[in-house]
């Protein structure tokens, strides 16, 4: 029995007429005439008396109807169900992002998700990068928004780089070296420095090594932080100065001084990270969002 021959005999039961069940189906009179008779004979029973104009359900017809319909509600059900699981229109989608780095890309994209999937709860989760790692590995997170990954730190992940942000030396506003425009390597490596820690920020130690490998004075760590706010403090406070993406000013305002470096160090790659097994439906719409909003696209 297949769910046709349901549709076919609901058809029928309701017009009581085979010839008009036809027409509304869109099928040739004989074929649905034998479709029924087919039901009937793996059934066991008759589901209609048949005269020479119409038909009518017999008694045990009238209980298969009921039946019948419900089934098919049933069907219906289920499709629109996996539907929602396929089209990724409904649910939760978890976002795993940094605010130092995904600022410029997040609201935006935000915006534009929910216009075109109103229906879809996004929540944003606020994670060191580490943290943002183990949740798209355990299945916490479906995309994150993060610093290009070590290869080693893209085990069992996918990464797709968005953007790129400037370093910059954060200072405090009463430093002296806030009065300068440019400041130099060489002059920056004989401040202390605040940095992230590299339990959370694995890739934060190379970025900071690969930055001074050129300067006769190794700079010195005095402070190391889980997150950009309480670094955003410690270089206010006057604890050292640190490097920091350039999009970090979008939350310091004029807590601190973001001064450029000379040389340039390299700009840090910025992206979307997710498992290997693949982007979600939704998922795969957010990120759709994120390239389509990038500033300068």
């Amino acid at each position: 029995m297949e769910l046709r021959h349901l549709r076919y005999f609901v058809a029928v039961a309701g017009e009581e007429n085979v010839s008009r069940a036809a027409l509304k189906l869109h099928v040739s009179q004989p074929a649905l005439s034998r479709q029924i008779r087919d039901l009937e004979d793996e059934i066991g029973f008759k589901l209609f008396e048949r005269s020479a104009k119409s038909v009518k359900l017999t008694a045990a017809g009238k209980t298969f109807l009921v039946e019948a319909q419900a089934v098919l509600q049933r069907a219906g059900e289920a499709v629109k169900a996996a539907r929602v699981v396929a089209t990724g229109s409904h649910g939760e989608l978890h976002v795993g992002y940094a605010p130092s780095l995904a600022v410029r890309i997040l609201p935006p994209a935000l915006r534009a998700f929910q216009e075109e999937m109103p229906r879809v709860r996004v929540k944003l989760h606020d994670l060191s990068i580490e943290e943002m790692h183990t949740g798209l590995r355990q299945g916490k997170l479906q995309i994150a928004f993060l610093v290009r990954p070590t290869p080693a730190a893209l085990r069992g992940l996918q990464f797709e780089p968005l953007t790129q942000e400037h370093i910059r030396l954060a200072v405090a506003p009463k430093h002296p070296l806030a009065k300068k425009r440019v400041v130099t390597l060489e002059e920056a490596a004989r401040e202390p420095f605040i940095a992230y820690n590299r339990i959370d920020y694995p890739e934060y130690p190379q970025i900071f090594a690969d930055i001074f490998s050129a300067t006769r004075i190794k700079p010195r760590i005095a402070e190391e932080h889980d997150g950009v706010t309480s670094l955003i403090a410690g270089v206010e406070a006057g604890g050292g100065v640190a490097l920091v993406a350039e999009s970090v000013a979008c939350i310091a305002g004029a807590r601190m001084k973001l001064k450029r470096l000379s040389p340039s160090p390299e700009p840090v790659v910025i992206g979307a990270a997710w498992p290997k097994a693949g982007l979600s439906p939704a998922a795969e719409r957010f990120l759709a969002c994120a390239r389509k909003t990038l500033p300068g696209k």
